[in-house]
């Protein structure tokens, strides 16, 4: 295909994707905009009555004509993003796939599944948390003060924590692809599993808006349980590789030896054989270097003409 012919698959792909996640978010907003918007309330609604103001009911607010329909618009959106995946992956796939070999579709498709679960996983891991941490953070003003959340600052601070803990999840993917590309051994890894596991604690302390050690820990704790997972494989990968390289034919070849391949549909080298004669290359001749001896007979022809006709022009004059 051509550069042209690229970019009109591409501007194909990229319009069926925008049509189906416009099809989808105007069906979630029309028909399942309150059940999605009930889901993101419960966490609220499940707080003790004393810190939601009145007691009863878990009601939310907003302070602007306009914030009902930006409250549904980002919901639905958000919805129709998830909901259209399957559409706009199978898009990106069909655009990509063409240019990888069978091996590298089949990781590919591995680590496209991986992360779709590994997302999906750390956003029900935050959603479980949400409750406890507003708990916390609601508890901190004491007796006498309760809160009153505006929707669209809720929702906010909802959709911030699932997107973070459904990326932050993806971190094992990045060793387990670092290790498969031999960039990070396992015992690399093991050696720096102090160090890796004091950065994922600041790196939840510092990722989660929150701020407090619930939800901090409820995303260190996991990361650090995936990173030895991810430990795992690497050691598992590393004795995979070392054993078939050992059983390899070309093991005890050195680094700057070329291995021996031989042609196809043959299953060992043939033995070298000596040219016949007739195919034997002459002997190099340079062919610019006359013999010394004729130029030497040539100089002195030269130097003899020269001495003749020297008295003949002094008769002359």
């Amino acid at each position: 295909m051509t550069l042209v012919q690229h970019l009109q698959e591409l501007r194909r792909r990229l319009l069926v994707s925008l049509v189906a996640l416009i099809v989808v978010t105007l069906v979630v907003a029309v028909f399942a905009y309150h059940p999605i918007f009930h889901l993101l309330r419960q966490p609220y609604c499940d707080l003790p009555a004393n810190r939601r103001t009145g007691g009863v009911g878990c009601q939310l607010i907003f302070t602007h004509p306009t914030d009902a329909f930006f409250i549904r618009l980002k919901v639905s959106l958000i919805a129709g993003v998830l909901l259209s995946s399957p559409i706009w992956l199978s898009q990106l796939w069909g655009f990509i796939t063409p240019g990888l070999h069978r091996h590298e579709r089949r990781w590919a498709t591995t680590f496209l599944m991986a992360s779709l679960v590994l997302f999906a996983l750390g956003s029900t891991v935050a959603y479980l948390v949400l409750r406890p941490a507003l708990d916390v953070l609601l508890g901190f003003g004491g007796d006498g003060v309760t809160a009153l959340l505006e929707v669209t600052q809720y929702l906010s601070f909802i959709t911030t924590i699932l997107i973070i803990f459904g990326v932050s999840f993806e971190f094992p993917l990045v060793i387990v692809l670092l290790n498969l590309a031999g960039v990070l051994s396992s015992d690399r890894l093991r050696s720096s599993r102090r160090i890796a596991i004091f950065l994922l604690f600041v790196f939840a302390g510092v990722a989660t808006p929150t701020q407090d050690p619930i939800t901090m820990l409820a995303l260190a704790l996991p990361l650090c349980l995936l990173f030895e997972l991810s430990v795992l494989f690497a050691r598992w990968n590393d004795r995979r590789r070392a054993r078939k390289d050992a059983e390899s034919e070309w093991a005890g070849l050195g680094d700057d030896e070329t291995s021996p391949t031989p042609a196809p549909g043959q299953t060992e080298l043939p033995e070298e054989t000596p040219l016949p004669e007739e195919t034997q290359l002459p002997e190099y001749q340079p062919l610019l270097s006359p013999p010394t001896a004729e130029l030497e007979g040539a100089a002195r022809v030269g130097s003899g003409a020269g001495s003749a006709g020297g008295p003949a022009h002094d008769d002359a004059t």
